[in-house]
C-alpha cells in the first residue's frame, strides 16, 4: 500500500485549493529554477534512472524518449506537445490532474521542455473537457503573472511559452501523429513513421509528445530523486500510477497507487469491492477498453503493472480498470466496444476501415446468436489481419477486446449460437429427431 508521504497527486480529489497559492503550499514550484540549473543532460539522466514509463498507454521509457530530441538545434525550433485528449473509454485520470492539480502539469511542461531544448509547449486538450480547460488556462495565466513561465522563467534565464489548444473531440487524435495533424489545423489522421516526431513533428520541427500524467509527475521525481521513485513499484515497473476504477464496483474512483499492486487489493481497498462480492466477478478490463479482458481466475492473483499484464496477454494501458460482474452480457459489452472503434476509425488504412465495420457487424450477430460456430474462428482470424497492419494502433485496439473475448469466453459464444438455433430454426425433414421405435 502506498504511503501518503509518497503520493505525487496530493489534490486528486479537489479537496484543497488548486490555484497557485494552494499548489505552492503543497510543494509545487519549489526550487524549480534549481532543477533547470542542473542542465538538460542531468535532468534526462535523472528521468532515465527513475524508471518512469509513459503513462499514456504504451509504457515507453520517458527519459529515453526525451533523449531522442536533437542536442544541438539545426535552426528549427523544438516543441513539447502534451497529449490531454483523454478519450479512451474508462479512462478519466488526466482530467482530474487538470481540474484539481493543474500546476503540476504546468511546472512539468516547463521542466520537460527545457530538458528537450524547447522554448514552447502545446497542451492539446479534449474539447469536451470544458471545466478542466478553464482551470488549466487559469493556472497557465497565474504562472505567467508570477514569472514562473514566460520570459526568464523562474529566473532561470530560459524563455518558455505554454499554449492550451482545445481539440475537436476525435478519439484518433489521441494518437501522437494524428494529434500533431489536428494541432496544425488539418484532419486528425495518423502519419506514416518514419520520420518520427523527434525528427519531423509539429510544423516539421523536432517534437516530443507525452501524456499528461507522464509530464505532471516529472517535477516531483526531480525534487525527490530518481532513487525514491524507482524504489516504488516493481523492477521495470517503477513508481506510482493513477488507476481509474469503474463498472460494477461499490465506489468507482480514481486512486494513486504503486505499480504492481494486486488487482483484487486495488478493487477491495479503494473501490469498495465488486458489487455482490468478489465471487460475483465475471471479468475485468485492466487498462482501458482497448486491452483484452481477463476472467475472474486471472484477476484473483494478477499484479497491476506493465509486465505482469503482458504475460497474461492483456495490458496496463491507461490503467483504467473496468469491472464486470456476472450480470454482464460479456458478448454485448465487447460488441459495444467494437461499435466505438468502428465509429472512431479515421478510415485511412484499409484493414481498419473495412475490418472494424466487419467485426462490429459479426459481433452484433453473435450477441443474438445469429452466427455459425465456424464464424468464431473466422472472426478471430480477421482480428489478426487487422492487428499490426495499420499505421496507428487503433486497429490493434479494435482487435484485442474481441481476441480476449474469444480466448476466455468462447463457450459463452457457442452456447449463445446453440440457443439461437434451438429457439429459432424450425424442424425440417432433414433435422427432425428420429421417432421412437
Amino acid at each position: 500500500m502506498l504511503h501518503d508521504r509518497d503520493r505525487i497527486f496530493t489534490n486528486l480529489y479537489g479537496q484543497h485549493d488548486w490555484r497557485l497559492s494552494g499548489a505552492r503550499a503543497r510543494g509545487d514550484w519549489d526550487g524549480t529554477a534549481g532543477i533547470l540549473l542542473r542542465g538538460r543532460d542531468a535532468i534526462i539522466d535523472e528521468m532515465k534512472a527513475s524508471g518512469l514509463r509513459g503513462r499514456g498507454g504504451a509504457g515507453f521509457p520517458t527519459g529515453m524518449k526525451w533523449s531522442f530530441m536533437p542536442k544541438v538545434s539545426d535552426g528549427r525550433p523544438a516543441y513539447l506537445v502534451i497529449n490531454a485528449d483523454e478519450s479512451e473509454p474508462g479512462t478519466c485520470k488526466d482530467r482530474d490532474i487538470m481540474r484539481h492539480d493543474p500546476h503540476k502539469l504546468v511546472e512539468g511542461a516547463l521542466i520537460a521542455s527545457f530538458a528537450m531544448g524547447a522554448h514552447a509547449a502545446y497542451i492539446y486538450i479534449r474539447g469536451e473537457f470544458y471545466n478542466e480547460h478553464l482551470n488549466l488556462q487559469a493556472a497557465i495565466d497565474e504562472a505567467y503573472e508570477a514569472g514562473l513561465i514566460g520570459v526568464n522563467a523562474c529566473g532561470s534565464g530560459w524563455d518558455f511559452d505554454l499554449y492550451l489548444h482545445r481539440g475537436a473531440g476525435a478519439y484518433i487524435c489521441g494518437e501522437e501523429t494524428a494529434l500533431l495533424e489536428s494541432l496544425e489545423g488539418k484532419k486528425g489522421m495518423p502519419r506514416l513513421k518514419p520520420p518520427f516526431p523527434a525528427a519531423v513533428g509539429l510544423y516539421g520541427c523536432p517534437t516530443t509528445v507525452n501524456n499528461v500524467e507522464s509530464i505532471a509527475v516529472a517535477p516531483t521525481i526531480l525534487r525527490r530523486g530518481a532513487s525514491w521513485f524507482s524504489a516504488l513499484g516493481r523492477p521495470r515497473n517503477a513508481g506510482t500510477k493513477l488507476f481509474c476504477i469503474s463498472g460494477h464496483v461499490n465506489k468507482p474512483c480514481n486512486v494513486e497507487e504503486e505499480l504492481g499492486i494486486p488487482l483484487r487489493e486495488l478493487i477491495d481497498r479503494y473501490a469498495g469491492g465488486v458489487r455482490g462480492g468478489w465471487d460475483n466477478l465475471l471479468a475485468v478490463i485492466p487498462g482501458g477498453s482497448s486491452v483484452p479482458l481477463m476472467p475472474k481466475a486471472t484477476c484473483d492473483t494478477i499484479l497491476m503493472d506493465f509486465d505482469s499484464l503482458r504475460d497474461v496477454k492483456s495490458g496496463l494501458g491507461t490503467a483504467a480498470v473496468i469491472v464486470m460482474d456476472t450480470s454482464t452480457d460479456v458478448i454485448r459489452a465487447v460488441a459495444r466496444l467494437s461499435k466505438f472503434y468502428k465509429h472512431e476509425s479515421c478510415g485511412q488504412c484499409t484493414p481498419c476501415r473495412e475490418g472494424t465495420g466487419w467485426m462490429m457487424r459479426v459481433m452484433y450477430r453473435m450477441v443474438e446468436g445469429r452466427a455459425e460456430s465456424a464464424e468464431i474462428d473466422m472472426l478471430e482470424q480477421v482480428t489478426r489481419q487487422v492487428e499490426g497492419h495499420t499505421i496507428c494502433a487503433l486497429g490493434d485496439a479494435a482487435a484485442w477486446p474481441i481476441q480476449g473475448l474469444i480466448r476466455h469466453f468462447r463457450p459463452v459464444i457457442e452456447d449463445r449460437i446453440a440457443a439461437y438455433r434451438n429457439a429459432y430454426i424450425a424442424p425440417t425433414p432433414t433435422n427432425l429427431p428420429l421417432a421412437a421405435e
